[in-house]
């Protein structure tokens, strides 16, 4: 469960996403409004053409939205310009996405502390080191992405986007690209974030056991939502994700996500 009485710490509100124009447009985001808590684990789902990825995206700042407000941290994205933006997403943002974006001639340590050496600051190596050890992957600081595991590659990109101490870390389809038993440590990993850091992750998943993880699960189905679900389990939200698949018209599939 949500913390009792946390402040937003993400907050959409009326927000619209239109691509396109006249008759070709097409209205990925429908009003949406919702506030996610500090310290909460939240899964976004839904068939494909929801806007499902729209809504992240658009919560980050990796895409502006058509009209509505989008709140971070206490900061309107849509009063910042593109440079406050981007120093907003290096600072108080984490992303983790289901292609690793590792850069290959860079070791683990060095790919951890990009993000923050591209901000221009500095991390301790021992706050990099007790990171890695707590991800496992304390022996494996010095060597190359190619030298490690897709679910070790994943972890690299966690460790990465948990430096900082972002105020949320958006992840969108993170064990995507792994295998089960590296999808979940990779989800064990972001749920340890939440309970023992007070972590913020929303996460979009097509996969009902990824979803189970997370505290929440909110159901998207024609760019709104459409429900949410406490303490999911992978059952129930299987069967709420076949009922909304099912109602999403044949023509519609391979939409906007």
């Amino acid at each position: 469960m949500y913390p009792p009485n946390a402040s937003p710490v993400l907050a959409l509100y009326d927000v619209t996403k239109v691509h396109g124009h006249g008759d070709a447009a097409v209205r990925a985001l429908d009003g949406v409004s919702l506030a996610l808590p500090a310290g909460g684990f939240t899964a976004v789902m839904g068939p494909s053409g929801s806007g499902k990825s729209t809504l992240l995206h658009c919560a980050a700042g990796l895409d502006r939205p058509t009209s509505g407000s989008v709140v971070v941290d206490g900061h309107a994205l849509e009063s910042l310009d593109e440079t406050a933006l981007t120093r907003l997403r290096r600072e108080r943002m984490g992303f983790v996405f289901q292609s690793f974006n590792l850069v290959p001639t860079l070791t683990v340590a060095q790919n951890v502390t990009l993000p923050l050496e591209f901000a221009g600051r500095r991390s301790s190596p021992a706050v990099v080191r007790t990171l890695l050890e707590r991800l496992g992957l304390a022996n494996r600081a010095d060597r190359m992405p190619a030298e490690l595991s897709g679910g070790q590659q994943q972890r690299v990109a966690i460790a990465r986007a948990m430096l900082a101490r972002p105020a949320v870390l958006f992840a969108d389809e993170p064990t995507g690209a792994l295998d089960t038993q590296a999808a979940r440590e990779v989800l064990d990993l972001l749920r340890e974030a939440v309970r023992e850091s007070g972590q913020t992750v929303v996460m979009v998943t097509h996969d009902p056991v990824a979803a189970s993880y997370a505290d929440s699960v909110i159901f998207f189905a024609d760019g709104r939502i459409d429900g949410s679900l406490p303490r999911p389990d992978a059952a129930t939200v299987a069967a709420r994700m076949a009922r909304l698949a099912s109602a999403v018209p044949a023509a519609q599939a391979g939409g906007v996500r």
